[in-house]
Formats: C-alpha cells, sequence, structure tokens
C-alpha cells in the first residue's frame, strides 16, 4: 500500500503540472480540470516518489533552478510506496481515504508503462534527462472519485470490469414509463463488484441500437454490455438482431443456461429470444425486459461472468477451472 504525496494538473499540454493537493477523478476521462483528460487511454499518468528523489540526488540536479517539483515531469499523481514501474499493464489501482466505502474510492487501471518523448521538458533541456519517458505510467479511470494528497493507493487483485447498460424501450424512451430494469442492473452489478461505465436509454429502434453497441464497443467504453428489453415476440422487439449484426463471435451458452434457469420458475422464459455476443474485448448480453426476469437471470450468471471477461480483455489467458 502507498500513500498519495501529490495530485498535479495543467491547464495546457505540453506544461508542468502544479500540485492542487485534490481533484476529481472522472470515470473514462481523468483529472478535472487537466488537459489531458479525456477519452483516451493515457487518462492520468502516475510517477513513484522514490524515481523522483533518485532523479534530485543526480549530479547536476542542482542547476535545475528548482525546477524539480512534483508535476514538473507531466505526472497526475506522485505516490510513496509504491514503484509503478514494475507494475504489468492491466494492473488496477485503488485510491481513496481510508474512511470511505469502496464503492466511493477512484479506482484506475495502467494502460501503458513509459512513453516516447515527442518534445522535450525543462528539465531534459537543463539535465539531458527526464524520468517519465522511462518510470512513469498511464492509466485510465475505472471508477471514479475524489482524491487527495495523503490518500492511501493500493493495488487490487482482482479486475473490477466496466458495465454500459442500454435500456430499449419505445414508451420509455417518449417518457411514458419509468425504465424499472435498469435499476435492478445496476444494483447487482454494485453488490457484484462490478462498476457502471454509463447507460442509454434507447427506442426499439434497430439501427439506433445498433449504432450505440458499436460507439461503446469500439470506444472501448466498457467491458461489458448489459441490456433489458425488446428481446420478446413484439414486432417492435428486435435487440437479439441489433446484437448479431454488430457481433464478431457469438457466446451461445449464456443466453441458454440464462433461458434454463428462468423456465424453473416460469415456462414462459423459453420464448425469450435474447442472445449474447462479443465485439471486440466486450460482451454484450441480452437480458428480459421486466425487473423480476431481470433479477433471475443475472443473478443467476453475474459471478461466472468475470473468469470469461478475464480471458477476454486478457486478464487471465487460462480458459481452465
Amino acid at each position: 500500500m502507498g500513500k498519495i504525496l501529490a495530485v498535479c494538473v495543467s491547464a495546457e499540454k505540453g506544461t508542468p503540472k502544479r500540485n492542487i493537493g485534490s481533484a476529481n477523478l472522472i470515470a473514462g476521462s481523468g483529472l478535472s480540470g487537466d488537459a489531458h483528460a479525456g477519452n483516451w487511454h493515457r487518462q492520468v499518468s502516475l510517477l513513484s516518489y522514490q524515481k523522483i528523489e533518485d532523479f534530485r540526488g543526480r549530479p547536476g540536479s542542482e542547476t535545475s533552478g528548482g525546477m524539480i517539483e512534483h508535476g514538473c515531469f507531466g505526472e497526475n499523481i506522485v505516490a510513496d510506496g509504491i514503484d509503478f514501474r514494475s507494475l504489468p499493464v492491466g494492473t488496477f489501482l485503488e485510491c481513496g481515504s481510508s474512511g470511505e466505502t469502496e464503492s466511493e474510492r477512484a479506482v484506475l487501471e495502467i494502460t501503458q508503462i513509459g512513453k516516447e518523448c515527442h518534445s522535450r521538458c525543462a528539465i531534459y533541456n537543463v539535465m539531458g534527462d527526464c524520468v517519465m519517458p522511462r518510470e512513469g505510467v498511464f492509466a485510465r479511470v475505472t471508477r471514479g472519485g475524489f482524491i487527495k494528497t495523503g490518500d492511501e493507493i493500493k493495488i487490487l487483485k482482482d479486475a473490477l470490469y466496466r458495465v454500459w447498460i442500454i435500456t430499449a424501450s419505445d414508451k420509455g424512451f417518449a417518457g411514458e414509463r419509468e425504465d424499472k430494469s435498469g435499476p435492478v442492473i445496476r444494483e447487482i452489478i454494485k453488490e457484484s463488484g462490478y462498476v457502471e461505465a454509463g447507460y442509454t436509454l434507447l427506442s426499439d429502434d434497430q439501427g439506433g441500437i445498433e449504432n450505440e453497441l458499436k460507439r461503446v464497443c469500439d470506444s472501448s467504453l466498457a467491458d461489458l454490455i448489459l441490456t433489458t428489453g425488446g428481446t420478446g415476440f413484439s414486432p417492435r422487439d428486435c435487440m437479439p438482431e441489433a446484437v448479431i449484426a454488430v457481433a464478431r463471435r457469438l457466446a451461445p451458452g449464456i443466453a441458454e443456461a440464462m433461458r434454463e434457469a428462468g423456465m424453473k420458475a416460469a415456462k414462459r422464459a423459453m420464448l425469450s429470444r435474447a442472445v449474447a455476443a462479443i465485439r471486440g474485448s466486450a460482451l454484450i448480453i441480452n437480458l428480459p425486459g421486466s425487473p423480476k426476469a431481470v433479477r433471475e437471470n443475472l443473478e443467476f450468471i453475474i459471478n461466472e461472468l468475470k473468469h470469461g471477461l478475464d480471458i477476454l480483455t486478457g486478464h487471465d489467458s487460462s480458459c481452465g477451472g
């Protein structure tokens, strides 16, 4: 476990960051107010305190004119007690106050180790070197939260997967009906250790659903997409068709398991046309439209999905039991 010593931002890229002491980490974006925040893989940069201290101890560092301060290498977070450079891509870090609940602490996923430096910083121009390209790591924000100097930062043993919820309902989209299934999904994934990445309410329009599925998958906004609604026999029900249209591979066992479990409660579960499929590194699963059926189906499969996601996202290369 480590401790955060600095939280740094800069208003413009290519300029040193300054330690502001605290900031919000925004899921899918980065540090609030930082120029490097955005929908990409290097949302947050981290540097170990010991690497900075080692650099300060080098001959010639006294000629840097006091420039070696937190943020001067372009790092967002400086922490003591963790060697970020030794951690593999895919490692998850949790940071926040010890008094906060688990769901309130921010989570980062390391996405890149080091980087090529295209423009020389002020320190490099003086010292002829900079530690960030070698020792810095980069991460995306999996779960948002407020962080400050003095907060704990620790390595999580298990991956924290991001879930996007899509509800398909003509009446819901028109504001004529409340979406009661989406909140049930939200409750179950939170209890099961998943993180909600986003929510979309759409009409039963196949083209619109396909576009949204492509957007979430191809932009790497989520690891798991759970849909609700549109799996029945109504002429407007088109969720399975939309998923099949965008899928690269099918995962039929998941839908078969849900139907089998549902039939123990009601034989009409056989009428579900739900499918499960893969696009890129995201898993898409259709759930029914009713809150009761959503709970029965999702609670039956949710714990087993993590192993599949471990394989799909590269966090585990073994398919063994």
